[in-house]
């Protein structure tokens, strides 16, 4: 785990511990780590999650597939993020949606019966873990928060316009990368992959927009 100490230290679930707390801590949790070729199943909707994950390598979409087959990407987790939080802390309910690896992966997985349990000693950083934990919910519910915000706007324009203008607040730059390709970016804002692109090409005609594949200019 050494590879990964410095990513596990700046994540949010760890945040404020030292590197020997956080060691103590993964072998109290049970930590396992697994690799997946790009394309597996992390999750898969209908099964039962019982332990927290973080991603330590690689990336991972959240995807929502209905019975027809129509794919929306929910989120994209990035290294050092945590996923299924959710469903591990409700217990048998079973997840609604997939986690996919889009690239080869490396998943770090802790048992959230024993995160959520306090030590026999009631160590600090255990409290802390909790509290991190906590954190962690609120920032993916501002995540989504942020993500309605783009589907509740009518139009395409209208939700690439919102889209566009948070991933340039986020960078504090007007240029900037985007972490989808076209059809990712389609599917992330629930648009036609064609239309979206014809809008593209509108609105840099327009001057409102440069951009070459994923990187992005607001004029």
């Amino acid at each position: 785990m050494k590879k990964y100490a410095a990513l596990i230290k700046n994540s949010i679930l760890f945040r404020d511990m030292e590197e020997a707390e956080i060691q103590s801590i993964l072998n109290c949790l049970s930590a396992d780590r697994r690799i997946y070729r790009k394309g597996e199943y992390i999750f898969r909707r209908g099964d039962c999650v019982s332990g927290v994950a973080m991603l330590l390598e690689g990336c991972i979409h959240i995807q929502k597939e209905d019975y027809w087959g129509n794919l929306s990407i929910l989120s994209e987790i990035s290294q050092g993020e945590v996923f299924g939080e959710v469903y591990a802390c409700l217990g048998n309910e079973k997840i609604l949606n997939n986690a996919v690896a889009v690239t080869q992966c490396t998943v770090l997985f802790m048992d959230i019966g024993r995160m959520l349990t306090m030590c026999p000693s009631a160590c600090q950083f255990h409290a802390r873990l909790i509290r991190n934990l906590l954190a962690v919910m609120a920032s993916k519910n501002k995540m989504l928060t942020q993500k309605l915000e783009h589907m509740s706007q009518r139009t395409t324009r209208g939700k690439l316009l919102s889209y566009l203008s948070e991933q340039s607040l986020k960078a504090g730059l007007p240029s900037f990368d985007i972490p989808f390709n076209r059809q990712q970016l389609a599917d992330y804002l629930s648009v036609d992959r064609s239309a979206m692109s014809n809008e593209l090409c509108k609105m840099r005609n327009e001057g409102l927009i440069e951009f070459d594949r994923n990187h992005f200019v607001l004029k």
